[in-house]
């Protein structure tokens, strides 16, 4: 068996979560199950492809969980394994760090990001703005 090498072990961070939609597929799974459709909705730029591949790297990784419901038609959801929630203080990090950069670069973080639920204001946020 070979020994992967890695020079610092944020390599192996990136392997499993880097990427551009394994951290945002995580970020919507923090907020609870979701189907595959559930996802593609929430992620329109994603291909149907790219989606389900990512979501297979993940589930071998021990990240997310695929729970099949025997049931016609089939159903299948996605939720974060144990594993993955101890991923959460990361999510929670790279959110914070993009939302300070979206201001500095272009002040107003609405202006800029989509309306989902990961980005919805808060009362105190929209009430801050009023009074700008």
């Amino acid at each position: 068996m070979i020994k992967k090498k890695y020079n610092i072990s944020v390599e192996a961070t990136l392997e499993v979560i880097g990427g551009k939609w394994k951290c945002v597929i995580l970020c919507h799974l923090t907020h609870g199950k979701k189907r595959t459709s559930d996802l593609k909705r929430l992620m329109p730029g994603i291909t149907q492809k790219m989606l389900t591949q990512q979501l297979r790297e993940l589930e071998q990784d021990g990240i997310v969980k695929r729970i099949i419901y025997n049931q016609v038609p089939p159903k299948v959801e996605y939720e974060l394994s144990e594993y993955g929630w101890s991923l959460k203080s990361i999510l929670d990090s790279l959110c914070a760090w993009g939302e300070k950069h979206i201001i500095k670069e272009y002040g107003d973080k609405f202006a800029v990001l989509e309306d989902n639920i990961l980005n919805h204001k808060t009362e105190a946020e929209d009430s801050e703005l009023q009074e700008v």
